[in-house]
C-alpha cells in the first residue's frame, strides 16, 4: 500500500513538474511575442519624399524584431501639435519615439514633455545645434555637404566657368523660417560657397509657394539662366515650370528624394539631381532605438548620412539601382 502510494506522489509530482515546465514556456514565449514598440513622428509622413526613409524604418524592425508605427501627419505641424502627438504614442505604449523636431521646438521642450523615460532620436533636424545634442541625438543628411555637391556639379557642366552666369533659388516655405543654421540655409551656404569666387550672380530667392504662381511669376523676376531647387518640394515646383517651358530655358540643378524629382531628372527637365541617403536615416535611427531598448546603458550614436549626385545618362546604372529602389518603396 505504501507502494503504491509512493508511486502515486512520484507521479502527481511529475505531473505538476511537467504542467509547470510547460507553463513557463508559454509564458516564455508569450513574453517574446510582445515586441517592444517604436513610434515615428515626421511632417507630412505619407508624402512621397520620405519613400525611401519608411523603407529604411521597415527594414530595421524586421531586422530588430520590433514593432513600428509611423504616425500619419499633414504637411504642416507646430511644435505643439508634435509633442501632443509624441505623447498619445507614449500614452498608447510606445517604447522609444523617432522624431522629425519642427521649427520652434528645442531638445529642453522634448525633454520637458516626455513624462516617460524612452529613448529619443531626431531626424533630419531643423533645430540649431541638436547635432551637438548627446541628450538627442540626430540621423540626418549632410545638408552644407549636399550644398556643395550640387554646385560643384553645375561647376563640371559649365567646366568652371560661371562668369556672370545668373543664378535663382527656391526653397521650401517652411525652411525658410528656421534658423540660420536650419536646413536650407545650411544647403544654400554650402552651394554658395563653392561659387562665391566664379563671378555667378544670385539673381533672386524665392519660396516653393511663391514658385507656383504660374508662367507670370517668372516673368517678373530678373532673368535667371540657372535655377537651383534645395529641396524636394521646390525641385518638383521648379521641374512643373521646366516641363511646362516657362523657365525661359533655365537649366534646372537640385536637391531631391522622390520617386517625382527622378521622373524630372529622367524627363529632362533637371539636369542634375543630388539625392540623401534616406534609407540609411531611417534604418540607423531604428537601429540606434532598439539597441537602447535592449541594453540600458547604451548610448544612442547620432549619424550623418551619406548622399548621390544622379546623372540622366547614368539613372538607370548598376551603382544608381539601390538607391532607386529604396526610393520608390515605402508602405
Amino acid at each position: 500500500m505504501m507502494k503504491q502510494n509512493k508511486k502515486a506522489f512520484l507521479f502527481i509530482e511529475t505531473a505538476l513538474g511537467m504542467i509547470v515546465l510547460i507553463l513557463s514556456i508559454i509564458m516564455i514565449q508569450g513574453q517574446k511575442s510582445e515586441r517592444e514598440k517604436i513610434s515615428v513622428v515626421i511632417v507630412d509622413s505619407d508624402a512621397n519624399r520620405w519613400s525611401a526613409f519608411r523603407y529604411g524604418l521597415k527594414m530595421a524592425a524586421q531586422d530588430q524584431d520590433m514593432e513600428l508605427f509611423v504616425v500619419s501627419t499633414g504637411n504642416t505641424l507646430t511644435a505643439e501639435e508634435e509633442m501632443d502627438l509624441v505623447n498619445r504614442e507614449l500614452e498608447n505604449g510606445a517604447d522609444g519615439i523617432i522624431m522629425q523636431p519642427v521649427s520652434g521646438l528645442g531638445a529642453k521642450q522634448i525633454q520637458n514633455s516626455i513624462n516617460k523615460k524612452v529613448p529619443v532620436m531626431l531626424v533630419e533636424s531643423r533645430v540649431p545645434n541638436m547635432l551637438e545634442n548627446t541628450q538627442h541625438p540626430v540621423v540626418a543628411s549632410d545638408h552644407y555637404g549636399m550644398g556643395k555637391a550640387l554646385a560643384e556639379e553645375l561647376l563640371k557642366d559649365f567646366n568652371g566657368f560661371l562668369k556672370d552666369k545668373t543664378i535663382g533659388i527656391v526653397v521650401q516655405d517652411a525652411w525658410e523660417e528656421t534658423d540660420e543654421t536650419g536646413i536650407s540655409n545650411s544647403r544654400k551656404e554650402g552651394f554658395l560657397e563653392v561659387l562665391k569666387e566664379t563671378g555667378a550672380k544670385i539673381s533672386w530667392s524665392v519660396t516653393a509657394s511663391d514658385s507656383k504662381g504660374g508662367n507670370s511669376f517668372y516673368n517678373i523676376q530678373p532673368r535667371a539662366e540657372i535655377v537651383i531647387a534645395l529641396d524636394d518640394y521646390s525641385l518638383i515646383a521648379v521641374a512643373e515650370h521646366a516641363a511646362a517651358n516657362n523657365l525661359h530655358g533655365a537649366l534646372v540643378y537640385g536637391i531631391g528624394s522622390s520617386t517625382e524629382a527622378v521622373y524630372y531628372l529622367d524627363t529632362g527637365a533637371v539636369e542634375c539631381l543630388v539625392v540623401p541617403d534616406e534609407f540609411m536615416v531611417g534604418y540607423q535611427s531604428l537601429t540606434e532605438t532598439a539597441e537602447c531598448l535592449r541594453h540600458s546603458l547604451y548610448q544612442m550614436k547620432g549619424q550623418v548620412v551619406s548622399y548621390a549626385a544622379l546623372r540622366r545618362e547614368e539613372l538607370f546604372s548598376v551603382k544608381n539601382q539601390e538607391i532607386l529602389f529604396t526610393m520608390s518603396q515605402g508602405y
